[in-house]
């Protein structure tokens, strides 16, 4: 199981979207050009790679993955993660079931397996409480290529090399709790 995976099988098959993006878009690198961090560079890369930048998105999210951004620490300049997780009812309200008082409480709703936000129709008719997990981590710099010069280098192969840096990453970060969080949902489903 994986968090995040680029999908370049599907974008082969349509003509190599992420590259024809990011050279429609070099002007969303302007800050980056020739920066001795690559932290700017792979930010916009990443921002590109998934939606709504581009839908579906050249990465992949795990289906609890809300959200998933990449910024710039003001403090250091670092690499940071922001991502949001769907997860579980915590335990204190799982297990004790009182306080729902019989009103039909429901978690996040499925479409076609995935974590969605309730329609209208949902919320019309039960409430929801939708927990979910925010990260904000430090991720390395290690593997993420320099940022090109300008627009004239070749910055598309530079910002897949970004992008799979930050899978790579947050993977490594991210998938025993992503793992551990489909295990704790499964046996509260039993």
């Amino acid at each position: 199981m994986t968090t995040f995976r680029v999908d370049e099988a599907y974008d082969r098959e349509h003509g190599g979207r992420y590259a024809r993006l990011v050279a429609s878009r070099l002007g969303d690198f302007a800050e980056a050009w020739g920066d001795i961090a690559p932290v700017t560079f792979a930010c916009v890369a990443w921002r590109l790679a998934t939606p709504p930048a581009l839908t579906p998105g050249y990465v992949r999210f795990h289906r609890r993955v809300i959200s998933a951004e990449c910024v710039r620490n003001s403090w250091d300049g670092g690499l940071t993660a922001v991502v949001e997780l769907a997860a579980p009812w915590p335990s204190t309200l799982h297990d004790q079931r009182v306080w729902q008082r019989d009103r039909g409480w429901r978690g996040w709703p499925e479409a076609f397996g995935q974590f969605v936000s309730p329609t209208d129709r949902d919320l019309a008719r039960a409430p929801h409480l939708r927990s979910s997990l925010r990260i904000d981590a430090p991720l390395p710099l290690d593997g993420l290529p320099p940022a090109p010069a300008g627009p004239g280098d070749e910055v598309a192969p530079a910002a897949a090399r970004a992008v799979a840096a930050v899978v790579r990453a947050l993977n490594d970060l991210l998938d025993p709790l992503v793992t551990r969080l489909d295990e704790v949902a499964g046996r509260m489903r039993e």
